[in-house]
């Protein structure tokens, strides 16, 4: 398959978050599979540090109604089998941050990603060779969520896009990039789109609605994600479009870089380990302690990795914390967020020396310390669509306490439920005492080693990888192309 992956955030050019990580390892993983993949991403300040080269004949100026932009596209190389092909528009993208900074969001987003959507689009059409079947455009989250939409009303502008399908992947509905009404002109698209049944939202414009509605196939990140946003619950406002397309959405879970996340190999860690020979799990926990500053390092350590926000479970562990600090475990938390929650593990470290430690950071060699070097890893979250920390959890043999929700539903089985299978502890209701139930009962298996040795071997044996996650999405992509040659 031709497959142009269009994205708002793409490694090794920019990243914010686990997106742009997905939209390096899963091109890899098609690349690999024998399939010719280009990502499109905006050119950011920063991207230049990768190797880039411009295409001056793909010049183009666009008309954004109000103003008139000129995009120009740059060739990248990714290191590994597969390329990119970055928008630029120094107005645009020349910018300290990709959607804002330590203010917010920049103002003009609107008009920054209907720019890049519509150039995206012309790249496609350059990318892809006259006649050249197999064609996916694959479009993810809000940023892109224009594209398919200027895709089905332009189609007849793109000779070489003719054997198309488009796929589009929602990872979060809580971000959906909500602008005002006005901004719609800016997309060139009629107006007549702007409809209840449209683009139009309670008076505003939703780009993940227009990506829902107009591609052919939806995907999301886990199979109870899917379920959960087809509810008020989860659906954010979208959960009757979403009902609307029940029939054509499908769940693919993110996968795991087993290259850069796996404690036989982890240049990272203390001391590498694996399932046949767990010594160096011991020796990871002890410099751990001595990291975080523990007293006693026989404790179980319970460690917590994650952007300090509501929807992690951050309101459920203040409320638990002192009945956590009841049980005999030390406890190591690192994560930048919102200012009250860094402050409060701030003051639990020093209300707690010996037995508490918190690291004000977002650290890649800090977060492989943390997993290799504790026992039990915990994620309370309100909402999670995938999540990536339980799995690298589980490869390090550090067992996961989880709320079931979203993907932390599907990666980790309950040996409440499961004593022969489990992988992890989960609790369903949202509250501190459900929480602290659960891990109250890892806590206590950890002292029974013919429970917890089963369950760290089991969680080990998990299989995550990236390859299964193009598998899946292969799939998607032939199911979407029988359905528009149809």
């Amino acid at each position: 398959m031709r497959i142009i992956f269009i994205t708002p955030e793409a490694v090794p050019f920019s990243r914010v978050g686990g997106l742009g990580d997905v939209s390096f390892h899963l091109p890899r993983s098609l690349a690999r599979r024998g399939h010719r993949v280009t990502v499109v991403a905006p050119k950011y300040r920063g991207s230049e540090q990768m190797p880039l080269v411009e295409i001056p004949a793909w010049r183009s100026e666009l008309d954004l109604s109000l103003s008139r932009r000129e995009a120009s596209f740059f060739h990248g190389e990714t290191g590994d089998l597969h390329d990119a092909a970055l928008v630029a528009c120094d107005e645009l993208f020349d910018r300290p941050g990709v959607y804002g900074n330590e203010f917010g969001d920049y103002d003009d987003n609107a008009e920054r990603f209907i720019f890049f959507s519509r150039a995206a689009l012309l790249a496609a059409g350059k990318l892809v060779e006259d006649g050249e079947k197999d064609v996916i455009i694959h479009c993810h989250d809000w940023p892109t969520g224009l594209v398919p939409m200027c895709f089905n009303h332009w189609r007849d502008n793109f000779p070489t896009l003719k054997n198309a399908a488009t796929v589009f992947t929602y990872h979060n509905l809580a971000s959906q990039g909500l602008f005002l009404h006005y901004d719609f002109a800016m997309t060139g698209l009629d107006w007549s789109l702007f409809t209840h049944e449209g683009v139009e939202f309670h008076g505003r414009m939703n780009l993940t609605k227009a990506g829902l509605l107009a591609a052919d196939r939806i995907t999301t990140v886990s199979a109870k994600y899917a379920s959960e946003t087809l509810t008020p619950a989860y659906g954010m406002g979208l959960e009757g479009v979403l009902r609307s397309r029940k029939k054509d959405i499908f769940p693919v879970p993110n996968g795991v870089d087993y290259d850069q996340w796996d404690p036989s190999s982890d240049r990272y860690i203390a001391a590498n380990f694996s399932l046949s020979d767990l010594s160096g799990k011991l020796e990871c926990r002890a410099h751990l302690a001595s990291l975080f500053g523990f007293e006693n390092p026989a404790l179980p350590t319970v460690s917590m990795v994650c952007r300090l926000l509501p929807r992690k479970g951050l309101d459920l562990i203040v409320k638990a914390m002192e009945r956590m600090m009841e049980l005999p475990v030390n406890l190591a938390f690192m994560g930048l967020g919102e200012i009250h929650y860094q402050d409060f593990l701030h003051e639990a470290a020093l209300r707690w020396p010996g037995r508490l430690g918190y690291k004000k950071a977002h650290d890649l060699v800090m977060s492989h310390h943390l997993i290799a070097g504790s026992d039990i890893f915990i994620m309370p979250s309100r909402f999670e669509p995938c999540g990536l920390e339980q799995l690298y959890a589980l490869r390090y043999g550090t067992v996961p306490v989880v709320r079931g929700t979203g993907g932390l539903d599907d990666t980790v089985m309950d040996v409440a439920a499961n004593p022969e299978t489990g992988t992890g502890y989960k609790f369903v209701d949202y509250t501190p005492e459900a929480f602290l139930e659960v891990l109250s009962n890892a806590v206590r298996d950890y002292s029974r080693p013919e429970i917890w040795d089963g369950l760290v071997h089991r969680a080990m044996s998990q299989n995550y990888s990236w390859d299964m996650s193009a598998e899946g999405y292969e799939k998607v992509y032939a199911q979407a192309l029988t359905t528009k040659r149809a």
